[in-house]
């Protein structure tokens, strides 16, 4: 699953909580010879820091803000969560002030245990909620989104991997939302084509997976039923069914990875035909997780964005706090997709034609969402 190792600290020093982090991450566009970062070298300090004391950089104020409240109450009276809560992702404040949120979806419990993930496991979780993608539905309504991403743990106790659950909740948040944005933050159904197809069919707009690390570090980072090549087959796949839908993944820094290997792997991804790409520092869980190998600083978090955009991503959201679901991103993406479709949406047959209503959230300051 693509799901969020720890948290920064508030300044104060108590937890913020867990931050929704890359979970679970063609032709390429590139724009001749990437601009260097500087020597690169096999140790992972030619980055940044040694992990050690948190540096400054990752201490953020606790949210509370007047909308955030209003809305977490809202959801508590319906019993509704969203993983930006439970997560305790550390933008959810400005997030949900500007129109974005993550909702989880198929429980709380992962087939699958991935060396940098909290999520607790279990070969046979819970059967699914048949009711839960009306329920995705009234939350985004509740929550006035113009941007959802609908995620979820991996289920390889089901024939699909869960893809037609994910169907069903894109159509139920498209009935009921036909203005909003919805992404789909996925597992990889276990390399089933035809239960990937299935999720294409329902036509999000934005369906993301994530590569989570470098090709040498895949194992142990990731759980031994996902790969490398598999998700990037993945995310290839998705533009040869339907070209129209964008593609997104992530990447974690700080478990020990080269310059030169983040540099593959974006390639790689380019080559798989991702339009938008988050870069973001991995934190621990709990102790018996994955160590920081180090902190990255926010300048070379700069320089890899920079980067990343030579290379022909559509857009770079590269930080410290940067998570998969991250505000700043989301709006690019509406920017692309009215770009793409018209300012009516009249060429996508998925969507109403009142679904591109200006909206607020575009005067907002959108740097440092989730």
């Amino acid at each position: 699953m693509s799901t969020p190792p720890p948290s920064p600290e508030t300044p104060s020093g108590r937890p913020a909580g867990d931050a929704a982090l890359p979970l679970g991450a063609g032709s390429g566009h590139g724009a001749g010879p990437a601009p260097s970062i500087g020597p690169t070298t096999s140790a992972p300090m030619a980055r940044g820091r040694r992990a050690g004391p948190k540096p400054p950089w990752l201490k953020i104020r606790a949210p509370g803000g007047p909308e955030y409240t209003r809305l977490k109450a809202q959801l508590r009276e319906r019993g509704l969560h969203t993983v930006c809560e439970e997560a305790r992702c550390p933008n959810v404040e400005e997030c949900w002030s500007g129109g974005t949120a993550t909702l989880m979806l198929m429980g709380d419990t992962c087939t699958r245990a991935c060396s940098f993930c909290a999520v607790k496991t279990a070969r046979l979780p819970a059967p699914l909620d048949e009711g839960e993608p009306a329920k995705a539905a009234e939350s985004v309504r509740l929550m006035e989104l113009d941007y959802v991403v609908l995620t979820s743990v991996d289920r390889d106790d089901l024939p699909d991997g869960g893809a037609a659950h994910f169907g069903r909740s894109v159509h139920a948040v498209r009935a009921e939302n036909p203005e909003t944005l919805v992404e789909v933050l996925i597992p990889d159904f276990g390399g089933d084509r035809e239960a990937l197809a299935s999720l294409v069919r329902a036509r999000p707009d934005v369906i993301a997976q994530n590569l989570e690390t470098v090709e040498r570090l895949t194992h142990p980072v990731r759980d031994p039923r996902a790969g490398y090549g598999r998700t990037l087959e993945l995310l290839r796949r998705v533009k040869q069914l339907d070209a129209s839908i964008l593609t997104k993944s992530s990447l974690m820094l700080g478990l020990g990875e080269t310059d030169d290997e983040v540099r593959a792997a974006m390639r790689d991804l380019r080559a798989a035909g991702v339009d938008f790409l988050t870069l973001g520092q991995y934190l621990q869980p709990t102790p018996k997780h994955l160590k920081v190998v180090e902190y990255v600083t926010p300048e070379a978090f700069e320089r890899w964005r920079v980067e990343g955009e030579a290379l022909g991503f559509r857009y770079v959201a590269s930080g410290p706090l940067v998570r998969s679901s991250y505000r700043a991103g989301e709006f690019a993406i509406r920017a692309v997709w009215q770009e793409r479709h018209g300012a009516a949406g009249t060429a996508d047959p998925g969507h109403s034609q009142n679904r591109t209503r200006a909206h607020g959230a575009q005067s907002r300051n959108t740097q440092g969402a989730a």
